[in-house]
């Protein structure tokens, strides 16, 4: 495979020095003509018959804690990326060849491949799940996408470098890409895994570092520093996307043998003043929804699945109670801004419909150098703010004899609420946003349930004397317990459409 070593150090701040190096140059889009026609034209069967053998994976002879694989290019439209690996003193650039992948009998005729047109992807291998096997532990696939894996995890939430005018009005979203990987070669005594990023785009571009530490709870440290090279509408940092066809919340029902279909099913923030904030993700109005959260110091945000329970899904193949939670926990001072939450109007279980992400109050201007840096934990736990009183369910319901009455409900658990004595926990219902005078909250009770949880019960309906519940819009609700001043549970945050 004929690789050459050459001395050089690899360092987060050579990548950065890259970075800065590009976004002075106007940007060139890659060559999408760059590869043979006889690797631009595979189908989509005859790509996934190319294997890479993994008795090749860059570290498997030496029999090191990490391994790496690597994929073929071609069949979609992606440009390929250039890989490196090195050590603390070398460097060595990798090229491609054919002695790295089976080729099954549907690829066909081939023509040559070049060994600078690059790879697709990276894939990482680690003793994950057993100490004689390396599972997958992450991939490095397309534009600035990665996925993680922690111990008995399956792959579902994908994670990206940065997001440029996602859902933002009037612009095209822009998907900047992650053009070269520098892989560090393991010792044998290594817990992580450590790897670089140049990004690049039209609007900007970037230098990132990513420490993976796989255990229970994967975590990936991440540090990046970008370059705008013109200005944006939304700068989307720590951005994730995730998939929630319909749950046990959902109004709008599809033809489907299974209970929930959803790979996160709802969104928890950490203020920095404590609060915490769970917002359960929908898939009802049938169309672009767009929820905002301004925090002045975020302590953490991230998009989990809090139902573990098999028989939620009744799903013996996509395993959806076995999909990681992401969460996002800063260790930098990103100072104040806003997370947004994208829902995206799905009829299946296709493609990823969710997104989140951080967007600061002032987007880093072009000329300007912006650093952040955070942990991702891909994560089983349920509660990973640190909550205590957790949302457990929500439930809506509009009867033929109340029509211009909705009932709400709302059921907490957990925390200080397991072995709670004494009069019952005072419930906030509130209403905010523009639509607020238009519906008042009704008939509010708190009530106690035998397994532990407490359910808050209310109705919304019209705050003017025969109005209707058609007319007043969509509302954004609020509710939590507390005793005097102290928080019980998480705000449940939802919108409604009446």
């Amino acid at each position: 495979m004929a690789q050459t070593w050459q001395r050089e150090d690899v360092t987060f701040e050579l990548i950065d020095a890259r970075a800065k190096e590009l976004a002075a140059k106007p940007y060139e889009a890659p060559a999408r003509d760059a590869l043979p026609e006889w690797m631009r034209n595979l189908s989509y069967d005859q790509y996934r018959d190319i294997r890479f053998i993994p008795e090749r994976a860059l570290w498997a002879a030496e029999n090191l804690p990490f391994r790496a694989m690597l994929f073929h290019p071609g069949y979609r439209d992606r440009p390929p990326v250039m890989v490196n690996e090195f050590t603390a003193t070398h460097l060595q650039r990798i090229r491609v060849s054919e002695a790295f992948f089976h080729y099954g009998p549907l690829v066909g005729p081939r023509g040559e491949l070049p060994p600078d047109a690059g790879f697709d992807g990276v894939r990482l291998h680690a003793l994950l799940n057993r100490p004689d096997y390396h599972d997958e532990l992450a991939v490095f696939q397309g534009a600035s996408y990665w996925r993680a894996l922690g111990r008995n995890q399956r792959y579902g939430i994908s994670s990206r470098g940065l997001a440029i005018d996602t859902g933002a009005d009037g612009v095209t979203e822009e998907f900047p890409v992650f053009r070269e990987f520098w892989l560090r070669k393991p010792a044998p005594e290594d817990p992580v895994t450590l790897l670089f990023a140049l990004l690049d785009g039209p609007s900007c571009t970037g230098a990132y570092g990513f420490i993976i530490q796989p255990g229970d709870d994967t975590v990936v440290t991440v540090r990046a520093a970008l370059y705008p090279r013109r200005a944006v509408k939304r700068f989307g940092i720590a951005p994730m996307s995730s998939m929630f066809w319909f749950g046990e919340n959902s109004k709008r029902r599809f033809d489907d043998f299974r209970p929930e279909v959803h790979d996160s099913d709802g969104l928890a923030i950490h203020m920095g003043n404590g609060e915490k904030i769970w917002r359960p993700l929908a898939n009802d109005s049938g169309k672009l929804e767009f929820s905002f959260f301004a925090v002045d110091q975020c302590a953490g945000f991230g998009l989990l699945q809090r139902d573990r329970r098999f028989a939620a899904y009744e799903d013996g193949e996509a395993l959806y109670h076995q999909r990681p939670s992401l969460w996002i926990e800063p260790t930098s001072d990103w100072g104040s801004g806003k997370v947004m939450l994208m829902e995206i109007p799905a009829g299946n279980e296709l493609t990823d419909n969710i997104v989140a992400l951080w967007e600061p109050a002032r987007t880093p201007q072009p000329g300007e150098r912006h650093e952040f840096s955070y942990k991702q934990h891909w994560t089983m736990t349920e509660d990973p703010a640190g909550a205590g009183g957790r949302v457990v369910a929500t439930r809506t319901g509009l009867h033929d004899w109340q029509p211009e009455q909705r009932t709400v409900i709302v059921e907490f658990a957990g925390g200080s609420l397991e072995k709670w004595q004494g009069d019952p926990p005072e419930a906030i219902v509130t209403v905010v946003g523009d639509n607020a005078t238009k519906v008042k909250i009704q008939g509010t009770a708190v009530q106690p349930l035998p397994d532990g949880r407490w359910r808050v019960a209310f109705q919304i309906a019209p705050s003017a004397a025969g109005g209707k519940l058609a007319d007043v819009g969509p509302q954004e609700l609020r509710c939590c317990l507390k005793k005097g001043d102290d928080f019980l549970t998480e705000t449940w945050a939802y919108r409604i459409t009446p």
